[in-house]
């Protein structure tokens, strides 16, 4: 079979190549017929090298596919089955315990950019009714964390504002789970066309960023001139500032990206005195997943998929991530 291999850091050194097939399961595994995946910053940071992983690991947390074969006490599954990936297998439930955060396929563990894996049925979720292989390539990472961001760690609640930043997959799933949810959304960018594409989508207010500076006391005036209940926030230290001014007392700050840097200066004594809940997010829990497939099921979510690639042109994907041109997932088909 086919498998997309990273050799060393840079996009330059990624190749497709000939891989072993894994055959058949053995107990408690499935087969996995594989055929879309998403990108996300996580695996361009794998991609890059900037996470270290041996030669020739297998690149892609997302992957979505078809069940082939189980294997005996296979209970989950059945042939036929369609599936997405779980970002952590290990972490199926309850609170993030590091000995289960180790296992990340695509990163500490080969991951989905092949045609083929035979894996323990705990590195899968039943897929949503209906959704093509591309759309389910979305959901395990950005979706995922969009969901628990809101509905998980936030619980919005009807009548709410949320600000959301930037048009990638995780601000999208965001704008469109806080809709469903019946809240307001101030979303943020600095292309004004994307604003509107926002706004079609069902954004309540838009604020440009590289107009206003001060985005976030414009988003506080937004939100009612008390600040809004909820923050998306991706930039990391370049935004924090700006999510605390546009965040209400009390309010929640869900620390989700560093698109804007790793460090910086923190205004730790506006979290204590204004008592913000700032709540860091990284992706979720394998039963947070299937929440939000029922949710999915339940009211017809689609993702917003920007533009697809083959898996053999994956480098071009990356590099269309890299332009920031992109208006919410990329995808890659097989």
């Amino acid at each position: 079979m086919k498998a997309i291999h990273v050799r060393g850091g840079g996009l330059d050194r990624v190749a497709l190549s000939d891989a072993p097939d894994p055959g058949q399961p053995g107990p408690g595994e499935v087969r996995v017929e594989l055929h879309g995946s998403s990108v996300n910053f996580h695996d361009y940071l794998v991609m890059i090298g900037q996470i270290p992983t041996p030669d020739n690991r297998v690149p892609m947390t997302d992957g979505a596919g078809v069940v082939t074969a189980t294997g005996a006490g296979v209970a989950d599954f059945a042939v036929g089955d369609h599936v997405i990936s779980n970002f952590f297998p290990d972490w199926q439930d309850g609170t993030p315990e590091q000995r289960l955060l180790g296992l990340i396929p695509g990163d500490t563990a080969d991951g989905y950019a092949q045609e083929a894996i035979v894996a323990p049925q705990n590195w899968f979720t039943k897929a949503p009714r209906g959704y093509s292989y591309a759309e389910a390539g979305t959901l395990s990472c950005a979706g995922l964390t969009a969901w628990r961001a809101l509905a998980v760690e936030g619980r919005v609640l009807p009548g709410q504002s949320v600000v959301v930043q930037g048009t990638g997959g995780v601000s999208l799933f965001a704008l469109q789970i806080a809709k469903a949810a019946g809240a307001r959304v101030i979303a943020t960018s600095s292309s004004d066309e994307k604003l509107e594409r926002m706004k079609a989508l069902g954004a309540d207010e838009v604020i440009n960023y590289r107009r206003a500076v001060n985005w976030g006391e414009v988003a506080r005036e937004m939100a009612g001139g008390d600040g809004a209940d909820h923050v998306v926030e991706i930039g990391g230290a370049g935004t924090v500032a700006q999510s605390l001014r546009a965040v209400s007392n009390g309010g929640h700050v869900s620390m989700i990206g560093v698109l804007a840097g790793f460090a910086g200066e923190f205004p730790l004594a506006e979290v204590m005195m204004r008592q913000i809940r700032l709540v860091g997010i990284t992706v979720g829990a394998s039963r947070q997943l299937r929440e939000f497939v029922r949710m999915i099921d339940a009211t017809g979510l689609r993702p917003v998929l920007d533009r697809s690639f083959a898996l053999e042109d994956i480098a071009s994907a990356f590099r269309r991530q890299e332009s920031g041109q992109h208006f919410g997932k990329i995808v890659v088909e097989w």
